[in-house]
């Protein structure tokens, strides 16, 4: 028998192609990007539901998606030095079982609490599943086909801003909000089942140390922090206790955190990359950027849900713009990306965005569908062109020890921002619609007093609750009017943070700027993860 010769770092750098072995590899992590990534979007269209299945404020239900990308947040940097010590294709069908088993208990919640908590032991196995997956298909096809490992990677992010809301429309249209996370189950069965026939053995390698403490900072640092934020509405001001005092806890364990992380050798996070100029602008751009442009889509499906009374596959459809013009564009991005410099691509690509969001600052009752939909995709052409750009400016500069690490830092601030965007957002917004004037005499199931937004947004979503109380027409016109109003205020909040973005923007670089991701001893490269979730 003629044996087979094994393919070294030299001799897979040869080759450009991505070959069949790379490809079945490719697949397995596409197929767990798909489940992570859909499932993060099929859930902003479902937040109405939640708020009306376990009668909550639109800031309470909006932690479903706060703590899901926090708990992401928290496993990124745990998965680098958990892969090298278990092995990548051990804690990749863990994370698989987690996510898929975070999903079935999500679907038996019977009230808003126990969905948070599900939703949190669902992020912590999506946390790991990109991180994980990419650092498997490194090895496997080396760092020089980087770009080509992004582009199969591209396939799940472009699908899923169009494909989630659409899916999850349809699956609580036509059965319940339970099946946008029963599904997951038979695609995770098969998933495991995949893994453990494509992916390649384990060869776990002594690894450095795990800043625990870091962990114990950061998280629950966040967590308190953001918590306070999100009681805001209820409380109805920064005097409460349970609104200043999580915040003071959560923001002393953050800066106690930051101090602290210049001590260690391999800290959590390894603030000293932001001596790299690089990094420090793509960074600041990004988190900017992703609070805004994150914490305004969740309020997308909810105002065509809650004032203008569509259905949850509708809102999905009318989604639908916005996710084809990233499509459109993010290719031509990733393209544009290893030939023009960032800074004179990201500054058009965030001026189309701004162009678009314009629109919703404006909204009313009654704007034309022709005009959010095409602001939505012009919107979606701008994304497309903002956000794979600026990662890779963050990390092309860094040589190939400091990638794991940059990856690992950009990818938390990525997720630290869509939940501090979620979280501000839908606080505005709650805050905004508890201006609405309360309607005397009138009262909900509860007992509960009715405002006119309240009453009006009720009627779009089950006017049966509403024919049977003591109201005028006119009220719940006036009410539709309220709520458009306060979501359009919202959006004036998301539109200056993206205006604001033009700032760290214009310190990106605008020349071309050498690539260190090739530097380093042969093998090293191979183990460098490039982290995009």
């Amino acid at each position: 028998m003629t044996q087979q010769p094994v393919a070294t770092p030299q001799a897979v750098a040869t080759s450009d192609k991505l070959d069949a072995a790379v490809l079945k590899v490719a697949g397995v992590v596409v197929l767990g990007a798909i489940m992570s990534i859909l499932d993060a979007t099929v859930v902003s269209v479902a937040l109405p539901t939640f708020q009306n299945e376990f009668d909550a404020s639109y800031a309470r239900v909006a932690w479903t998606m706060t703590a899901y990308t926090l708990a992401l947040a928290t496993v990124i940097p745990l998965s680098g030095w958990a892969a090298d010590r278990f092995g990548t294709k051990r804690l990749y069908m863990v994370a698989l079982a987690l996510f898929t088993i975070g999903s079935g208990l999500c679907a038996t919640a019977d009230t808003i609490g126990q969905l948070i908590t599900y939703r949190v032991v669902q992020g912590l196995g999506g946390g790991m599943l990109m991180p994980i997956g990419m650092t498997i298909m490194t090895r496997a096809a080396g760092p020089h086909r980087i770009g080509r490992l992004m582009a199969v990677l591209g396939i799940p992010m472009l699908l899923g801003p169009i494909g989630g809301p659409i899916l999850g429309g349809w699956l609580i249209d036509t059965a319940s909000w339970h099946w946008i996370f029963l599904i997951n189950l038979p695609i995770g069965v098969i998933a495991l089942i995949y893994a453990q026939m494509a992916l390649p053995k384990d060869n776990p390698e002594p690894s450095e140390s795990f800043d625990f403490l870091g962990m114990l900072m950061l998280s629950p640092g966040l967590a308190l922090f953001l918590y306070g934020v999100s009681s805001l509405p209820e409380a109805g001001t920064f005097g409460d206790p349970e609104v200043w005092g999580p915040m003071l806890v959560g923001a002393a364990l953050v800066v106690a955190f930051v101090l602290y992380s210049f001590r260690p050798r391999h800290p959590l996070l390894d603030l000293r990359l932001f001596a790299n100029r690089n990094l420090t602008v793509a960074s600041l751009t990004l988190f900017v950027f992703i609070i805004a442009f994150m914490g305004a889509g969740l309020l997308f499906p909810s105002y065509f849900l809650q004032v203008r009374g569509e259905s949850t596959l509708a809102a999905g459809l009318l989604m639908a713009p916005q996710g084809i013009g990233a499509m459109i564009t993010m290719p031509i991005a990733g393209t544009l990306a290893d030939r023009v410099p960032v800074g004179r691509t990201v500054p058009f690509a965030l001026g189309l965005i701004v162009l678009g969001f314009f629109t919703f600052t404006q909204l009313d009752a009654n704007t034309p569908y022709l005009l959010l939909c095409g602001s939505l995709f012009v919107m979606g052409l701008g994304m497309g062109g903002t956000m794979m750009p600026i990662m890779t400016s963050a990390l092309k500069t860094l040589h190939a020890e400091e990638i794991a690490r940059g990856s690992t830092l950009v990818n938390i601030l990525q997720q630290i921002g869509g939940s501090v965007g979620a979280a501000v957002m839908s606080v505005i917004l709650t805050n905004e619609l508890n201006g609405s004037r309360v309607i005397p005499g009138v009262t909900d199931p509860s007992g509960e007093p009715v405002t006119e937004a309240g009453l009006a947004i009720a009627n779009q979503q089950r006017p049966e609750l509403t024919q049977q109380m003591p109201v005028e027409p006119s009220l719940i016109e006036r009410g539709l009017d309220f709520a458009a109003h306060a979501f359009a205020n919202t959006f004036w909040v998301a539109f200056a943070l993206v205006a604001l973005t033009f700032i760290p923007a214009a310190f990106l670089p605008r020349r071309r700027e050498p690539s260190h991701l090739l530097d380093g001893t042969p093998g090293d490269e191979l183990k460098t993860p490039v982290v995009i979730h």
